[in-house]
């Protein structure tokens, strides 16, 4: 089981990657591929801001590869 720290570096780096290709210039109009990407993207990041300070690493992890794995088509991804 990866550490704690390595899990949040490994999401770190999908997004980072996602940014990179959100901001490549060319025109993303496959809104059935962006609105899941947002969805997921948007729903990690609700959870990681909860006021609380409790969030679930496992559901940010998920999240975040979903919208990665969506925008790269690398694998079918359930939604």
């Amino acid at each position: 089981m990866q550490s704690e720290k390595m899990r949040l570096r490994t999401i770190q780096h999908l997004a980072y990657e996602i940014m990179d290709e959100m901001n490549k210039g060319k025109e993303l109009t496959q809104l059935e591929i962006l609105i899941p990407i947002i969805d997921n993207l948007s729903r990690a990041i609700g959870d990681l801001t909860d006021s609380y300070g409790k969030y679930s690493l496992d559901y940010v992890e998920e999240k975040v590869k979903n919208a990665h794995e969506l925008l790269f088509q690398k694998e079918k991804v359930d939604v």
